[in-house]
């Protein structure tokens, strides 16, 4: 994608999903302003078009797509229609009934799993998925996602060896504006 089309794609989404107006974040702290990321991923063309970037970021070898809960699993589902490739539906944690399974969609063990994200800021989510299908006998060295919002030096995720591919940062959403 040009940079042209990419800070588009920014302008875009940041138009839809910045919120201003009074704000409780999960910290307790409050703002003026609000980034909604839902907004994007419940936007049938603004998903399209993300996904569509995110494609060119699956590496290759990947045998199942990883869509995270809750936000990376419409950007899973759309990336598997784009690529192809099997997704899993991964939960923050293993359901307590039932098959009492991490991930739905089928077996992992073996198997190259691209973990997929909306939004990554500390990567807390993305960490807890890699360590529990890791223990699972899943392979996972990758995440692509929509938009970093990490800080810019080292990123939160090298020390647990998941590279980061993300179609936006904050700091491009930041300069579309």
């Amino acid at each position: 994608m040009t940079d042209f089309a990419l800070l588009d794609l920014a302008r875009d989404i940041d138009a839809r999903c910045r919120l201003h107006g009074r704000f409780t974040l999960r910290s307790g702290a409050t703002s003026t302003e609000y980034f909604d990321k839902y907004l994007f991923e419940a936007d049938p063309r603004l998903l399209r078009r993300v996904a569509e970037q995110m494609a060119g970021l699956v590496p290759a070898g990947t045998d199942l797509l990883g869509g995270l809960e809750l936000g990376g699993v419409p950007l899973a589902t759309v990336l598997s229609q784009i690529t192809g490739l099997p997704t899993l539906f991964v939960r923050k944690q293993a359901k307590t009934y039932g098959t009492g399974r991490l991930a739905e969609g089928g077996e992992f063990a073996g198997a190259t799993v691209t973990l997929i994200e909306d939004v990554i800021t500390t990567g807390g989510a993305v960490r807890a998925a890699a360590s529990a299908l890791r223990d699972g006998g899943g392979l996972v060295t990758t995440v692509v996602c929509a938009i970093d919002r990490s800080p810019a030096a080292e990123h939160p995720l090298a020390a647990d060896d998941v590279a980061v591919r993300a179609v936006l940062t904050k700091d491009l959403l930041d300069r579309s504006r």
